[in-house]
């Protein structure tokens, strides 16, 4: 969770920009049997643990890339018995903010020369920038379409895109679990 005041400039840079809408499909990689259109705030990346958010990728390969590296938790070998499933989704939102340009990330704190270049155990300094900034959108989100819902944000471990949904300001009806795709080989 993100303690003290927001950074009214950051709140300011945020709030001036444009919102679009996203229709189109996205891959989530789920622990087998879990529901792949359930929210969840566990405090990653883009969420502080105070909202829950729905990670997804743009690629199956960028699904499939930020779930290895966080099972191996930086190692160089997988656990050998976990069963995680490929599901494709369709997302239809308005309201995402576009955070994917580099300029952008540095104007709002986040260093892009380091970022999803980190060591595992070394993530935590990085993860709180990213942190601030979707807490951040959060605040400035509502159900209004021209308000923040959702931001789209670099792919940390593979040249992709994820989408971060935030469950607050987003209809179940508007993510729809399209095909299971099937378990995973991680060999």
């Amino acid at each position: 969770m993100i303690e003290g005041p927001r950074d009214r400039n950051l709140i300011d840079t945020l709030d001036g920009l444009e919102t679009v809408v996203f229709r189109g499909r996205v891959w989530r990689v789920t622990r087998d049997g879990r529901d792949p259109t359930l929210f969840f705030g566990g405090g990653n990346r883009w969420d502080d643990g105070t909202f829950d958010v729905l990670y997804t990728s743009l690629t199956k390969d960028g699904a499939i890339a930020e779930m290895r590296y966080h099972l191996s938790r930086g190692q160089p070998v997988m656990p050998s018995k976990i069963r995680y499933r490929l599901h494709e989704l369709q997302i239809s939102v308005s309201g995402v903010l576009d955070l994917t340009n580099d300029e952008l990330l540095s104007a709002v704190g986040i260093d892009i020369n380091t970022f999803g270049k980190l060591p595992y155990l070394d993530r935590f300094g990085e993860y709180e920038a990213c942190q601030k900034v979707a807490e951040a959108v959060h605040f400035l989100g509502s159900d209004d379409p021209t308000d923040p819902s959702a931001i789209l944000v670099p792919n940390a471990r593979h040249p992709a895109k994820n989408l971060v949904l935030f469950a607050d300001y987003v209809n179940p009806e508007d993510v729809k679990h399209v095909q299971d795709h099937g378990l995973i080989d991680w060999s």
